[in-house]
């Protein structure tokens, strides 16, 4: 957990939704009435954001108390009942959608990237997430695919050299791309993995020639090709593969002999998990 990144991130989406108050429950909540919610699950899949809503709560009010009973990464129905959280109800209330929205969605990632884990039991294959995130939310939805047991590819345009088609053609093909990328590293003396796209078996004849990668993505490559592709490169590389790969025929991909699937839809279309902040009688 990275404070440096979630203070910021809990200061900002508490000014959008408090303003210069909760009106409501300044309204109709007498000051200093004591309070005690719990978290209720409705829905079945994987918790995640237990740890944050621990924060956020400290934010808002650090006199408030958590009780957690279920953590991160934990199975869920029904029913169950994650935390319960007591103290100045006004606060509980100032920080109960925030706690939710963040809650909720990362639970439905984590949900969904533990189901494609399942899938790929008994193979070599892990998945990855990708930047197909939403804006201002990416480290929670990036440790939402951990809590699932993904795994993260590159946190943004920063930390890994990631060459895509798009750069190759502006580049003037794959040799040129790899090679002015040398050079640049070479230049600025940055230490970064470099990763490569290839769409079809003779650009991926092109990177073995040229090499100096750490890592291929074969995208959009059928059944037949990506076993070809993987038996050329020899485990000489990290292999990944993307595009048009779903749940339905992800182990498919697996058995294909990929080191990783990278999945956009584990955090640009995923269903949130149901949850709610209930009042409960002191």
């Amino acid at each position: 957990m990275d404070n440096e990144v979630l203070h910021p991130f809990i200061v900002n989406a508490l000014k959008e939704d408090v303003g210069d108050g909760d009106h409501t429950s300044l309204a109709t909540i007498e000051a200093g009435t004591q309070g005690k919610a719990h978290l209720l699950v409705k829905d079945t899949g994987i918790l995640a954001g237990i740890e944050l809503a621990r924060e956020i709560f400290n934010e808002v009010d650090s006199n408030l108390n958590l009780t957690v009973f279920l953590n991160d990464g934990a199975a869920v129905k029904p029913g169950d009942i994650a935390f319960e959280v007591e103290g100045d109800a006004q606060s509980i209330l100032k920080a109960e959608r925030l706690v939710l929205n963040c809650m909720q969605r990362m639970s439905g990632i984590a949900t969904k990237t533990r189901e494609i884990v399942d899938l790929l039991q008994g193979t070599n294959t892990k998945v990855l997430d990708t930047r197909k995130t939403t804006p201002g939310m990416r480290y929670l939805e990036k440790w939402a695919v951990r809590i699932g047991s993904g795994v993260n590819h590159r946190f943004g345009l920063y930390d890994m050299i990631l060459i895509k088609d798009n750069h190759v053609d502006y580049s003037g093909g794959i040799r040129n791309a790899i090679e002015n990328t040398l050079k640049y590293l070479e230049e600025t003396g940055k230490k970064l993995a470099v990763e490569i796209e290839v769409r079809n078996l003779e650009e991926l004849e092109q990177v073995l020639q040229t090499g100096n990668v750490n890592r291929i993505l074969l995208d959009n490559f059928n059944f037949d090709a990506l076993r070809q592709a993987v038996a050329m490169i020899k485990g000489q590389y990290i292999t990944e593969a993307s595009g048009g790969i779903t749940i339905d025929n992800i182990r498919d991909y697996a058995d294909c002999g990929v080191d990783y699937i990278s999945v956009g839809a584990l955090t640009h279309s995923v269903k949130s998990l149901d949850l709610s902040l209930k009042a409960v009688k002191l």
